[in-house]
């Protein structure tokens, strides 16, 4: 994306730092994961009109819920991911694999 090589940057670093954390943490069963949200529809975007057609070229073709994020918090939370350490989940309907239309 044009002009985002701010952002770019800082999650690189984002991604790295927590990477580099789980490998220092791991000893003292510290685990350190990652969630990369999409588009997720949430109050402070109210004002903003998330129309099918904004999101028709991401694979599951709408906006995600905050409760589809939740549920990866609550994987990585529970002891279902007890051997999860160094892990990044994409909660984002398929969007960073491109475009299906």
């Amino acid at each position: 994306m044009k002009h985002s090589s701010a952002y770019v940057a800082t999650k690189a670093a984002f991604v790295s730092m927590s990477k580099t954390a789980a490998i220092e943490l791991g000893d003292e069963s510290i685990r350190v994961n990652m969630i990369h949200p999409g588009g997720i529809k949430m109050s402070m975007t109210t004002n903003v009109d998330y129309t099918k057609e904004q999101y028709s070229s991401v694979p599951l073709g709408r906006i995600g819920q905050p409760s589809e994020v939740a549920k990866a918090v609550s994987f990585l939370a529970s002891d279902d991911s007890f051997y999860c350490t160094g892990t990044e989940i994409i909660v984002d309907g398929g969007l960073t694999l491109g475009s299906h239309v």
